[in-house]
């Protein structure tokens, strides 16, 4: 029997058909119903985005940094200025694959490991569309190679910049300071905004405490681009704000006056005005070349000026710490009358030693002086009667009195490195030794020697109050603000500190008096080095300190002794006598006798500055 097929519904296949196109048609409608509103999104709602965005293939925002102020001396001299140099900068949202084009760069100029590193250090920091530096100061042969190969480096070209130079050289170097590239640290401590495009920023000296004055703003540029970024125009230009340019009291000239008389030696030179405070000269030798820092110095060169033992880098005027030896005496002697100690006529029996009441050691002077009173025992620098000055004084009256004048603290002159010395006292002693304070070590200190340091520009300063009769300036060496030729716009005032007010102002003369009889009395400390054709009267004291202690009993002799252990020389003095302009101090590093080798440096440098015109 066979079976009957069952006929077709076309009713229900139709309303299936029906079914299928209406769903493929929503389909098709919402399709280009989404297409049409990301089209409204992307034409109305997104134009002004994708319009910048159009516009960025084309036009390009630069940074310009602001040209560094210049320093100039008192004379107008320049010390610091600015000169043109190339270097090679990147661009990082224009390089594709950044350490591929390292390496090909790498063949047509050379790059050190520390460029590399700097350079990605600085990468990190800044924003992509901010140029980084990778190289800098390009000779002419790299400028040639860069410049055939420059299409297959985009997003890499050159640039000119200006870049600092030192024309004094080694002799600013620690009175200017230098400028050196940025490090990460660095960037991470000033103002990005502000140092975008700048490469360099100050490192010491002038360059490092007046940075935020030197530096300047930046400005920026519109600038039209092709493809491969080279700029075809510039759109809009907003100029940078140049850094101030500033004036220091410092005399190129004097400066090398000092610098030669120091020659041969290792010290440190300080002349200033008494009255303003102005640093007039401030050498410390030896020195080194500022320049080699700018564009980077190498490993090699640098571990060589670091492990060299005379120090180059090291600022001996504001970081050296040194015994003032008998330098401090004339302010013991002021103590002395201050407190009513002693009298400047009362005669003292001296025997070439001291000794403590109940005690056997003895303190021994470098000759036997006689009978001395106070004159003579700072025209011979008698050990002996500052021993005894120093007992009855007692040392919270002698540390009290010598932080009058500023002795253990910082000056606060306006530069970088300088250090506080120590003036010692019980406190002192307690809370840095954890011991008590001996009697004999009072007894060192009226001399200088002992825990006591100073530097020379403490020295200097101190000089300056005793040639002033206690009038306290703070030391300093900015002089004022240029105008663009260099000359004075803006004089900066001097800065006064607590003045040194004796009970009595007549204590003055003999201490002040005795200081002139060191120099032109024929049997002073330095009248056998300065002689007697001085053009003008100078007060001044010699010191020697030592640079270890001896035992009791045993004899100096430099002879016997390596170099590094022989005795400071030092000097301090100030001319004309009666109306003071210029007050010195000189420490020479194992120089032996102040009065020998380290009073002529003075008088050159004074003979410079008041009988020499300026050049």
């Amino acid at each position: 029997m066979s079976l009957r097929q069952p006929l077709k519904n076309h009713h229900q296949e139709q309303r299936l058909f029906l079914t299928r196109v209406v769903i493929v048609a929503i389909g098709v409608v919402l399709i280009f119903a989404v297409l049409g509103v990301r089209m409204g999104l992307l034409q109305v709602v997104g134009h002004s985005h994708f319009a910048t965005l159009s516009q960025n293939n084309r036009v390009r925002l630069e940074v310009l940094p602001p040209p560094r102020g210049l320093i100039y001396d008192r004379h107008g001299r320049l010390l610091a200025e600015n000169r043109p140099a190339y270097q090679l900068e990147v661009i990082p949202e224009q390089v594709d694959d950044m350490d591929d084009t390292l390496e090909r760069l790498s063949r047509i100029i050379p790059l050190s490991d520390v460029e590399i590193r700097r350079f990605r250090s600085l990468l990190e920091r800044k924003r992509a569309f901010q140029s980084v530096p990778l190289k800098l100061n390009l000779d002419e042969d790299a400028l040639a190679d860069f410049a055939v190969n420059r299409h297959r480096f985009p997003g890499v070209d050159v640039h000119a910049r200006v870049a600092r130079h030192y024309p004094q050289g080694a002799a600013m170097a620690h009175v200017v300071g230098y400028v050196g590239r940025i490090n990460e640290r660095e960037l991470a401590e000033v103002d990005a905004d502000r140092y975008a495009g700048t490469t360099h920023i100050g490192k010491t000296g002038v360059e490092r405490h007046y940075e935020s004055v030197l530096h300047g703003e930046p400005g920026y540029q519109k600038v039209e681009v092709n493809a491969q970024g080279r700029v075809l125009r510039v759109l809009e230009r907003h100029p940078p704000k140049p850094g101030q340019d500033l004036v220091l009291g410092i005399d190129a000239r004097l400066q090398r006056v000092a610098q030669e008389a120091l020659s041969g030696h290792t010290g440190a030179v300080v002349a200033m005005d008494p009255h303003s405070g102005e640093v007039l000269a401030m050498v410390s030798l030896p020195g080194f070349d500022p320049n080699r820092f700018v564009h980077g110095i190498s490993f090699s060169a640098y571990d060589a000026l670091r492990n060299d033992r005379r120090q180059p880098l090291f600022n001996r005027v504001l970081s050296g710490q040194y015994p003032p030896g008998s330098t401090l005496k004339p302010l013991i002697a002021l103590a002395g009358l201050e407190y009513e100690v002693v009298r400047a006529s009362e005669v003292m029996h001296t025997h070439g030693y001291y000794t403590l009441p109940n005690h056997s050691r003895r303190y021994s002077d470098w000759k036997n002086h006689g009978s001395v009173d106070m004159d003579k025992a700072i025209t011979q620098s008698s050990d002996v009667y500052f021993y005894d000055l120093g007992h009855e004084l007692g040392i919270d009256r002698l540390s009290g009195f010598l932080a009058r004048f500023g002795l253990g603290q910082r000056t606060g002159i306006d530069s970088t490195g300088e250090r506080p010395g120590i003036l010692p006292s019980r406190e002192w002693k307690q809370t840095t030794h954890n011991q008590p304070w001996y009697p004999g070590e009072t007894l060192i200190t009226a001399i200088g020697q002992g825990y006591m340091l100073t530097t020379p520009m403490q020295m200097a300063s101190v000089t300056a109050t005793l040639a002033t009769r206690g009038k306290r300036v703070q030391p300093r060496l900015l002089r004022g603000y240029a105008d663009p030729d260099g000359d004075m716009a803006r004089p900066v005032h001097p800065v006064p500190l607590p003045r040194v007010e004796l009970d009595d102002p007549a204590n003055w003369e003999p201490v002040l008096e005795a200081m002139e009889h060191v120099v032109h009395q024929r049997n002073g400390t330095a009248h056998g080095a300065i002689g007697d054709d001085l053009g003008y009267r100078m007060a001044g004291k010699t010191g020697t300190s030592q640079v270890f202690s001896l035992a009791e009993g045993e004899e100096y002799d430099a002879e016997e002794l390596a170099f590094y252990l022989r005795d400071h020389a030092l000097f301090i003095g100030f001319a004309p006598a009666q109306d003071p302009r210029i007050a010195v101090a000189v420490v020479v590093e194992h120089g032996g006798s102040g009065g020998a080798v380290a009073a002529p440096v003075a008088r050159r440098v004074m003979d410079a500055y008041l009988l020499e015109e300026a050049s």
